[in-house]
């Protein structure tokens, strides 16, 4: 039984229920959204003192206050994990009202996700949604509770209507509000368990075509605060210059003109950099570009030249006498290889990705002799809390991190660096609130990008064309040895989300997948979708290779491979459909890729013509079938897919970070690429729901079938011209016809 399951089997502790004056906290303001927005919207504080639980309030007016326990990024969750709770608790959607929860991972975390709150890996609505449908029904047998106090009858008799508790035999009801009013906690606190949830044809909200987001409205009108919004009474800025190179730190430092720009109070010495704390952001700016230091020289870093590491990868890949990490073993691959008829052997390549998030990196820090209090738009409050208590040397019950609405994650703010930068200047200007930005440039030059990987893959065909083995071996650094060297180490040196991916549905009697770690000092980091991005690349444009060598379509293929699969194949059958696969176009071609993350099943097409002198590659239309498993939000779900594809193919086409010598060399939109609008496709999404099985992740899902869909079209479009390394620039794309020219010759 999976761990999903297993949580939807269990039933809450009192514990999780304990009512503490005050405890629920209150969130940071965010600002309101339009007064005559529809269904719930976004508050500041907790409304009423009727608390059944540490997640839900109740005002004498009628007004739920619910709390959303994850970060809000432009995913959807600050509307899908309080809906659940209302859902539950037959609340009026329109009478709710959601804060952001505090930092308090004993009743927020995620059960998903080690306990802690930290949102990313697409695991917010898999790991809280069992819990907090179960927070929803608790708190409904709460409300029954107190109802049949107040009207002296069994609480058997009574039932609930949206936010309402209704007697039948007396043709009685009492609305939520007027029992916050009049009502007491029933003691002992009712339990709930999974007997005590709705069907799934009770349902109101789960499933609902028109639910709307409640942070889209703010966000339209301007009103939504982000981090990089906070205001503070008596706020510094602070800004830090760091080193170029990674590891290094300040040998010498001239801050004498930096000094003197008018508002800078204080430079502040750091291990990794120089932080200067001032009135304004424009004179901390100012005074950073004024500084003259020298640097350390001593890092190992600056031995860190991307384009040399990755053919040195590739050449880890190809040496099959060197071994790895068995990440996965069925069958006997290398053997059934060696005595195939036939032998697929290729790489694939991927370069550094940064995050290239809207809003760049920032948060404020006040450090008081209580503790530290925090405003950031972070993804993992439990370890904003942990890294600033460990700087500080006090415990993390003594910070309070408020987690405002983030410009864009995808996991670069599940880091702590930008954090570390606030506290550390406010550690110097205690008392009062210092507020850090980034720079676009500071974003760009100092990411955790995307590690680099180069995958050698080896398939083995009998006679007939049938896969006899499949080996694939990832060479790459390791994100979980420097983010959780604890899972690394009881992994015995795996690193899953590096080669997630790998592992497919597709039917091979043996396959061998190895990790070959390598370490070169650079930080690398989780970037959405994270190993399926180049993962996915490999294995789905090696299906199309199979295909070729086969004479065999790929799709049919995909079919054929998938034949134990139905919900695999239900999404290629129905993106097959909606491309109109076999139709012929004229100067274009169309591709087809497939991915099974994160618990979904997702297929998509893409349609590309490809200029034959320049070398670029445009993408009119992407199609995408989405099999979420039961669907929370379906208008959401297509909302993340849009976003994911263009953020595929954005970094398919042209995103790519260069290192030389330790140093970044791209530094803003300028140099590092990204899609313009002008650029992007159309792209048409269907969503198929299965509610007998599990919400899979869904803000991720889309992104890793697009580069390859892209990928295969081109190969389809010049007839086996084949790209195998992200991106696909115009000159790698040159250079790959020019090859296929060569050897035609």
């Amino acid at each position: 039984m999976s761990k999903t399951l297993q949580l939807t089997a269990s039933s809450l502790s009192r514990r999780s229920f304990l009512i503490t004056i005050g405890g629920a906290g209150i969130a940071v303001t965010f600002g309101g959204l339009a007064r005559d927005a529809l269904g719930a919207n976004m508050a500041t504080a907790l409304a009423g003192d009727y608390r059944p639980n540490v997640w839900v309030s109740i005002a004498a007016d009628g007004t739920v206050s619910i709390m959303s326990p994850a970060s809000e990024m432009g995913q959807g969750v600050m509307t899908t994990l309080p809906l659940l709770i209302a859902e539950e608790m037959d609340a009026d959607w329109d009478k709710v009202r959601i804060l952001q929860a505090p930092s308090d991972a004993e009743r927020y975390g995620n059960p998903g996700f080690f306990g802690i709150q930290l949102t990313g890996g697409s695991e917010s609505t898999r790991g809280y949604f069992s819990l907090l449908r179960l927070v929803g029904a608790q708190t409904r047998k709460v409300l029954l509770a107190s109802a049949a106090d107040i009207l002296g009858v069994p609480v058997g008799e009574l039932a609930t209507e949206p936010h309402k508790v209704v007697h039948a035999p007396s043709g009685r009801s009492l609305a939520y509000g007027e029992i916050a009013a009049a009502g007491s906690l029933p003691d002992p606190l009712p339990q709930a368990s999974e007997a005590d949830l709705k069907s799934q044809d009770q349902w109101r909200y789960i499933g609902n075509l028109t639910m709307p987001r409640i942070d889209v409205p703010a966000k339209v009108d301007g009103t939504a605060k982000f981090g990089i919004d906070v205001q503070l009474p008596g706020m510094l800025y602070g800004a830090v210059l760091r080193a170029p190179v990674q590891g290094d730190g300040p040998a010498n430092i001239d801050a004498a003109a930096a000094q003197a720009v008018r508002g800078v109070t204080q430079i502040v010495p750091l291990p990794y950099g120089i932080g200067i704390v001032g009135d304004t952001l424009e004179a901390v700016w100012r005074a950073k570009d004024l500084l003259n230091v020298s640097w350390t020289t001593s890092s190992r870093v600056r031995n860190y030249t991307s384009a040399d590491l990755l053919e040195r990868y590739r050449s880890i890949g190809r040496d099959l006498e060197r071994t790895g990490v068995t990440v996965h073993a069925e069958g006997d691959a290398v053997a059934a290889i060696a005595k195939a008829a036939t032998i697929i052997e290729v790489d694939y390549l991927a370069d550094h990705v940064h995050h290239a998030t809207m809003e760049p990196m920032n948060a404020t820090a006040l450090v008081t002799g209580d503790g530290a209090e925090i405003w950031a738009p972070t993804q993992g409050p439990t370890g904003t809390q942990g890294f600033a208590a460990e700087l500080l040397g006090i415990t993390a019950d003594k910070v309070k991190v408020n987690t405002t609405l983030l410009g864009g994650g995808f996991g670069r703010k599940a880091e702590a660096d930008f954090i570390i930068d606030a506290v550390s200047l406010a550690k110097a200007a205690p008392g009062r609130p210092v507020k850090v930005i980034w720079n676009r440039e500071d974003d760009v030059r100092h990411g955790k990008y995307r590690p680099l990987a180069a995958q050698h893959m080896q398939v083995g065909l009998d006679e007939a064309g049938n896969i006899t083995g499949w080996r694939h071996r990832v060479v790459a650094d390791s994100i979980f040895a420097r983010t959780l060297p604890e899972v690394f180490d009881s992994e015995g040196g795996r690193d899953s989300v590096v080669t997630e991916g790998t592992e497919f549905g597709y039917h091979v009697p043996s396959h061998l997948i190895e990790y070959l770690r390598q370490d070169n000092g650079q930080d690398v980091g989780f970037w959405r979708g994270v190993g399926l991005g180049y993962t996915k690349f490999g294995v789905e444009c090696v299906i199309d290779e199979i295909a070729a060598a086969r004479g065999m379509d790929p799709l049919a293929l995909r079919l054929e491979l998938l034949r134990d699969q139905p919900r695999a194949r239900h999404v290629i059958e129905t993106v097959a459909q909606m491309a109109e696969w076999d139709r012929a176009r004229d100067g274009r071609a169309l591709g087809l890729a497939y991915s099974d993350g994160f618990g979904a099943h997702c297929a998509q097409i893409a349609e590309i013509s490809l200029d034959r002198q320049s070398g670029e590659i445009r993408v009119h239309n992407v199609w995408c079938a989405v099999d979420p498993g039961l669907a929370v939000q379906p208008l959401n779900i297509e909302a993340q897919m849009i976003g994911a594809i263009t953020y595929g193919a954005s970094h398919a086409l042209f995103e790519q970070i260069n290192i030389v010598g330790g140093e970044v060399q791209e530094s803003n939109f300028d140099t590092y690429r990204v899609m313009r609008m002008s650029e992007a496709p159309e792209i048409h999404v269907t969503v198929i729901p299965t509610p007998e099985n599990p919400p899979a992740g869904v803000g991720e899902v889309g992104l890793p079938p697009t580069g390859p869909a892209i990928a295969n079209a081109v190969a389809r479009l010049t007839g086996g011209v084949r790209l195998r390394h992200y991106p696909f620039l115009p000159d790698r794309v040159l250079a790959a016809l020019g090859a296929s020219t060569s050897s035609a010759g």
